[in-house]
């Protein structure tokens, strides 16, 4: 597995540039946005508290007029009061616009309008109506220093930007780790798919990933399990092969050497035996190429409708001088019509490979039932026999191409007959299967999807 800096390959680096783009991005957004508003937020506080102040300068200021009944001797030092705590300077203006003695600043600043508190003359200029009995008397005008009100604007801005700082951070040290998920499993993959194509049949990425990626990752081991199983059994299929030729070959190549030396002379049970070979050989190589035709044929296959229960009365009536031949009493119970969708030419080969190998195996007296019958939306075909049956070791390895089991001292065959009659069931969607319990008789079990309007069983 090639790792870069980080951890992270190209895929990976890219991932994480993006993924740091559009963090980074959404900070500077959060944190412009936040300044603005922090600051929008301030002034207009500020704004309000200087138009409270300012309006409380002016009740204050009513106050004193009142006391006095007038400008004249009126005292305005608790309105001077509220403006110094405000951080403003404060004038009074009588009804006319003159500047009222007693009044911090010594003289107007500015035109009054009297019409309501709020800045006038500038952002830092605020004027409030001082009023007697509802009745206008002046105006009090604040006039607030301009460095006055930075304080809270600072702490507010230095918070902000530490929380973009650490908000930032937070963003790249999980954009790392999101991409390091993302791709660790793409990294397995690919370094198990080099491996496999180098020639290791045992690598696998073993890794589990989020979502659609550990599906990949998965459907990745699943395609490497079966390319190693059908190379196995594609060496398994060579050696097989091999050991069936073998044997015929051996003895034709020694009966010819002996003829050709002059070791022996021909005769007529000489060269039966050595017909005999032959016929073996060409047994072998014609169930082979039987094997190889049904296993291509799902494409050239001819589908209509079918009775499963005429294919095995038909089957049953070519096979039965050979199963009478072994001495097998035959008993058959055909539900039928039970219609299935099949290559009606395959499905009799399937049956008559079912019968041949029972007639093969079986011994003289035993007896064979065959079973058409509906399961719900499924016809099944039973062949059953009360044989000497199949070890349980065995059963799994029943439709094997090739194989013969424990019997295949004493029984002729090339083990092709089960392995085309899967083939075929396979190939119209169905399945099978063999069942040997305690050893005594064999049952074994097709099952095809049902077409509708066949018979039910009852």
């Amino acid at each position: 597995m090639r790792l870069t800096r980080f951890g992270l390959g190209p895929l990976g680096r890219r991932m994480l540039l993006a993924f740091v783009v559009v963090a980074v991005s959404s900070v500077v957004i959060v944190t412009v946005a936040a300044l603005i508003g922090v600051g929008r937020g301030l002034e207009v506080s500020k704004e309000a508290d200087r138009r409270q102040a300012t309006v409380a300068a002016a009740t204050a200021a009513g106050l004193s007029y009142g006391q006095a009944r007038g400008w004249a001797g009126a005292d305005l030092g608790r309105a001077s009061a509220v403006a110094e705590a405000a951080g403003a300077r404060l004038f009074v203006l009588d009804g006319s616009g003159a500047a009222v003695a007693g009044a911090s600043g010594g003289g107007p600043v500015g035109p009054g309008s009297g019409k309501g508190a709020g800045p006038v003359g500038g952002a830092g200029v605020f004027e409030a109506p001082v009023t007697v009995d509802g009745t206008s008397v002046g105006t009090a005008r604040l006039v607030f220093l301009a460095a006055a009100g930075t304080g809270p604007r600072d702490v507010a801005w230095s918070w902000v930007g530490a929380a973009a700082v650490a908000a930032f951070l937070l963003a790249v040290l999980a954009s790392w780790a999101v991409t390091r998920l993302l791709t660790r499993p793409i990294d397995a993959v690919t370094g198990a798919a080099r491996a496999f194509a180098a020639g290791d049949r045992g690598a696998r990425a073993g890794v589990a990933g989020p979502g659609e990626i550990g599906e990949l990752a998965q459907a990745f081991d699943s395609m490497a399990d079966t390319v190693a199983r059908t190379e196995r059994d594609r060496r398994n299929l060579t050696a097989d092969v091999a050991h069936e030729l073998r044997t015929p070959l051996a003895a034709l190549q020694a009966g010819l050497e002996e003829l050709r030396d002059g070791l022996v002379e021909p005769s007529p049970q000489g060269l039966a035996g050595l017909h005999d070979q032959s016929l073996r050989l060409g047994r072998v190589v014609s169930d082979l190429a039987e094997l190889s035709a049904v296993e291509a044929s799902g494409v050239s296959m001819v589908r209509v409708e079918v009775d499963l229960a005429q294919v095995a009365s038909d089957e049953l009536a070519v096979r039965d001088p050979q199963l009478r031949a072994a001495g097998l009493v035959l008993n058959s119970r055909l539900d039928g019509p039970v219609l299935v969708r099949a290559d009606s030419d395959r499905l009799h080969q399937a049956v008559g490979n079912l019968l041949a190998n029972t007639a093969r195996y079986c011994r003289v007296g035993d007896s064979v039932t065959v079973i058409v019958r509906t399961d719900g939306e499924t016809a099944v075909l039973d062949v059953v026999d009360t044989g000497p049956g199949i070890a349980a070791d065995e059963l799994p390895h029943v439709f094997d191409r090739l194989w013969r089991g424990r019997a295949a001292q004493r029984v002729a065959g090339s083990g092709i007959g089960l392995a085309v009659a899967r083939e075929i069931v396979v190939a119209h969607g169905g399945t099978i299967e063999a069942a040997s319990p305690d050893d005594a008789g064999t049952t074994i079990t097709i099952r095809l999807p049902r077409c509708q309007g066949s018979a039910r069983s009852s």
